[in-house]
């Protein structure tokens, strides 16, 4: 097999929208469309990936390779995940994770080398009538979207082997894994959650939200939203000024929207209003157009009923004029992309004027709430946890 190399990681993030969209309009025909996911190459199968990862000797340094790239992908926002492209560009690294952190990284022997091996063992160095060679496997591998997946990973004794199993697509919540057994053998067994809580199981899956920003990175590359878990107050302000910051002080999930095999729920909080809005007459209307405010929460399994504090900030600058703005929750499935076509409104001179605002989601995702929210309704239940669907959110203007 010919040597293969391992680039330096880079870090490529999508960018989540921070201003107006212009989208379709919404098309609530879910049926009609996929789940939105790329097809994995046709070489590549969880099932495949799950076996040949089965077959490697497993050691402490591999179970804390990957412990530490599922607990820096948490820390940064993001599901218990470790994905092929960073196992195989910058071992131990997180989604989202620094790149002088992830650089600072080394481990004796890496489980690419281990999966490298396996790969070259079972393919070959030249495909085979009809098949790939462990090169082209390797090079599709690490160009899916294909993951370690380790639920409830915080529980680790630090020093249990895992079960490795796979995700059936099926929305099945049990499956079966392998699991090391005496001299060397492989034991197949059934793996559900409740395994997963007790013991260590990693899931070969597919990654869901390694493409977008969370907040927690967004956070890092622009300070005007805050620090992460940190208290976000106004210091200095006039105490007679009209302008308050409306915030999302915590978020609490009430059920999980996914098979546990499927990982985490990608909760997407979407607002749209008009901001510092403090037009005199109709003719300054012309002067202003909204803006969204679109970032994503992933609630772990481990999180599902807890109340997780956030602190970000939704509308920066909340007028007294500023009388109602457009508010959805969504959980990420994918789709054709689209939109909900709706308003936030101002006052001018006692009279409301309505600016159109859409907010974007894909079709297959589902709708956890939307809806506007007025002002009198954000100013009396500032500071209270309000029922949105399925998700109980703390708001509050300061």
């Amino acid at each position: 097999m010919k040597k293969r190399t391992y680039p330096a990681r880079r870090l490529v993030l999508a960018t989540l929208a921070l201003s107006l969209l212009a989208c379709e309009h919404l098309d609530d025909n879910l049926r009609d469309h996929t789940s939105g996911k790329e097809p994995l190459p046709s070489c590549v199968t969880l099932e495949e990936v799950a076996q040949i990862l089965s077959s490697v000797e497993i050691g402490s340094s591999q179970m804390g390779e990957v412990h530490d790239a599922v607990t820096s992908s948490t820390g940064n926002g993001y599901d218990e995940e470790y994905t092929m492209k960073d196992l195989f560009a910058s071992p131990g690294t997180g989604v989202g994770e620094d790149p002088v952190k992830a650089s600072a990284k080394s481990y004796e022997t890496p489980l690419r080398d281990l999966l490298a091996d396996a790969v070259a063992a079972r393919y070959g160095t030249k495909a085979a009538d009809g098949g790939v060679s462990a090169d082209e496997f390797l090079d599709a591998l690490t160009g899916s979207d294909v993951q370690i997946y380790w639920p409830f990973s915080e529980g680790w004794d630090g020093a249990s082997a895992p079960v490795i199993t796979f995700d059936p697509e099926d929305n099945s919540d049990k499956n079966y894994g392998f699991v090391a057994g005496e001299n060397g053998t492989l034991e197949r067994v059934i793996v559900d959650e409740e395994m997963a809580r007790s013991r260590p199981v990693w899931v070969v899956n597919r990654n869901d939200d390694a493409s977008y920003r969370s907040l927690e990175v967004l956070r890092r590359e622009d300070p005007d939203w805050g620090t992460g878990g940190g208290i976000i107050s106004v210091k200095g302000a006039d105490s007679g000024s009209d302008i308050k910051t409306w915030v999302l002080r915590s978020f609490k999930a009430n059920r999980s929207y996914d098979t546990w095999f499927a990982g985490a729920s990608e909760f997407f909080v979407k607002c749209g209003a008009v901001e510092s809005f403090t037009a005199k007459t109709v003719d300054d209307l012309s002067l202003y157009n909204p803006t969204v405010t679109d970032f994503m929460v992933v609630v772990k399994r481990s999180q599902i009923g807890e109340e997780v504090p956030f602190n970000a900030v939704l509308v920066s600058e909340w007028t007294d004029q500023l009388s109602q703005v457009a508010f959805m929750i969504i959980e990420d499935d994918g789709g054709k992309r689209t939109s909900w076509k709706c308003s936030s409104k101002v006052t001018v001179k006692s009279k409301v004027y309505s600016f159109d605002v859409d907010l974007p989601l894909n079709s297959s995702d589902d709708i956890v709430w939307r809806g506007q929210l007025s002002r009198r309704y954000v100013e009396k239940y500032s500071g209270k946890t309000g029922n949105f669907g399925d998700v109980e959110l703390a708001l509050e203007l300061i």
